[in-house]
């Protein structure tokens, strides 16, 4: 069956199959949104950082964390939320160039990084790291290629997860949405503490000189792509307003845990 918007006409929507993922530029990308700390993800990351604290500070011992950010692209912050908890941190992501970039930063990330991860110290679970957060990236993260929809092979994989800006902004469908946020949440195990975030009412984006569309969505649809497979979850509007780039109304950010086996949907 085709994947469309509700109200498309047929043909209307622009599904994530049909896009040159190829042509993403992630040089271009990092140097529009994030060569500079903005408000909007200092924010983001104030929430974040809380919320794995809370979650994880006691983690069991013994117990490898597996952690996963879905739809990586150029962004490293969510990998860095998820540094000081995981044995294993997989960056899963579709875009040639996106994976070229992600392997080239595995080393020694670029300096531009450190900013972000300032702003997680601010939390002690952060700042009490052991080692240097580069030689923990080094040491725990890998990149994986692969599709957001390739996830159902994988269900309860990872013990957290963080998917940033994808399911809204990969396609203009919105059953491709509410499915991309199923598919993320399904990957996860029973209680794992996930954050994801959203781009509000997104009318499409550049990164480098290609066009890539998105799905218009609220907090109404955040929220409801979320309630069948996640559990004492918030969703959360950010309070900063200086527009990143033009195309869109505001970020929405996710936190919670995934559903036990038992309360999620089989049909």
């Amino acid at each position: 069956m085709t994947l469309r918007s509700p109200g498309d006409a047929p043909g209307d929507a622009q599904l994530n199959a049909d896009v040159s993922w190829a042509a993403f530029d992630p040089i271009a990308y990092v140097d529009h949104n994030y060569r500079d700390l903005q408000a909007e993800d200092a924010e983001i990351l104030h929430i974040v950082r809380d919320h794995f604290g809370d979650h994880l500070r006691e983690r069991a011992a013994g117990r490898p964390v597996r952690g996963i950010d879905v739809g990586a692209g150029a962004n490293l912050y969510p990998a860095l939320a998820m540094l000081p908890w995981c044995d294993e941190i997989t960056l899963f992501e579709r875009s040639p160039a996106n994976v070229r970039y992600l392997k080239g930063q595995l080393g020694s990330y670029d300096a531009n990084w450190d900013q972000f991860w300032r702003v997680l110290c601010k939390n002690e679970a952060y700042a009490a790291l052991d080692m240097d957060p580069r030689a923990k990236f080094r040491e725990v993260v890998r990149v994986e290629p692969g599709n957001l929809f390739d996830l159902v092979e994988y269900e309860g994989r990872w013990s957290m997860g963080t998917m940033f800006f994808v399911a809204e902004s990969i396609t203009t469908s919105h059953e491709e949405f509410t499915r991309g946020v199923e598919c993320f949440l399904r990957a996860l195990a029973p209680g794992a503490p996930f954050a994801a975030a959203f781009m509000e009412h997104s009318k499409g984006y550049h990164a480098g000189e290609h066009f890539f569309p998105a799905c218009d969505v609220g907090e109404s649809e955040v929220y409801a792509s979320l309630e069948s497979f996640a559990h004492d979850f918030k969703t959360v509007r950010l309070k900063a307003s200086a527009a990143v780039r033009e195309g869109y109304s505001g970020m929405i950010v996710a936190y919670g845990r995934r559903n036990s086996d038992s309360d999620i949907p089989t049909g």
